[in-house]
């Protein structure tokens, strides 16, 4: 929405509203139209445009034109005479920088009369995501740590939050079980980094889950989303198990069988020795018998 500043006599400005955003290293147009002229002589007009940091209260002059005298301060900064006939004091700047954040002033002169307007303007970066990894195959209980990277981005506000999707629950919900974020680190162009972790320990039941990382910046028009999907595998089993469960058993039977035979001759032989105990004690008695009647 445009605001309209009035100044005595007929001469009025319209900026874009109290603020303007531009992505950096973007072309940025500061809009200053002037009202109630249709057609304008440039040749007695002045345009001046001035520029304060946020935090200075200094102002600079960026760029100048009266009649056939022009100034440029800023390099590339520019007001379309073409436009200007038809009221459009605009200021164009190419690949602005975080520096140029700050207050805007333009002043437009139509002898005798003055208009002034300003409005902020708000350089900001939208962040770099990444998801590492994309997609895993984890064993059951297995530990398994995802990280979310949003990098180069400003101003310092950012919100990172995780979701799910699950096939018995068909819609991405909001959690934070697992969830660490690190605190926002600023790197020396003076943007910023910041990265979430998630550490999971699934289960079966959580195969073909998707895990979504959602990452929100007031550069971005909507939020980043980045998935993460997660299949699970059995864990190892035992070699009694599954492919060798028929060794297993034969080898079973096969050590039965061994003992059972073992177990056979033992009672054999045991019964063979009670055998030859039992015939040798008979034949002792007969020769005592013996012995007594001599």
């Amino acid at each position: 929405m445009l605001n309209r500043l009035s100044h005595p006599g007929f001469l009025q400005v319209e900026m874009a509203g109290e603020t303007q955003t531009v992505l950096l290293n973007h072309n940025a147009t500061i809009i200053c139209k002037v009202q109630g002229y249709h057609h304008l002589d440039i040749t007695i007009m002045g345009i001046t445009w001035f520029w304060k940091h946020r935090v200075s209260a200094t102002e600079v002059k960026l760029f100048e034109f009266f009649g056939d005298h022009q100034m440029t301060v800023r390099p590339g900064a520019s007001v379309s005479p073409w436009r200007l006939k038809r009221g459009d004091a605009s200021l164009q700047l190419p690949g602005v920088q975080l520096w140029e954040a700050g207050e805007y002033r333009c002043e437009v002169v139509i002898t005798p009369h003055k208009a002034v307007g300003t409005v902020r303007l708000e350089v900001v970066a939208y962040p770099v995501s990444s998801l590492f990894p994309e997609q895993a195959m984890v064993k059951e209980n297995e530990e398994q740590l995802i990280s979310c990277m949003a990098s180069g981005f400003y101003p310092t506000n950012i919100t990172v939050t995780w979701k799910k999707w699950t096939p018995k629950n068909p819609q991405y919900v909001e959690f934070s079980e697992g969830v660490f974020t690190n605190r926002t680190t600023k790197n020396e162009d003076g943007m910023f980094n910041v990265t979430s972790f998630l550490m999971l320990k699934p289960s079966l039941e959580d195969n073909m889950t998707i895990y979504q990382c959602v990452v929100w910046h007031e550069s971005l028009p909507t939020s980043q989303r980045l998935n993460f999907s997660l299949t699970m595998i059995e864990s190892e089993k035992s070699p009694c198990t599954l492919k060798y469960i028929f060794l297993c058993a034969g080898i079973i039977f096969v050590i039965i069988l061994i003992l059972s035979i073992f177990w056979k001759q033992v009672l054999r032989q045991t019964n063979a020795l009670f055998s030859i105990l039992k015939a040798y004690s008979r034949n002792t008695q007969i020769d005592t018998r013996e012995t007594e009647e001599l």
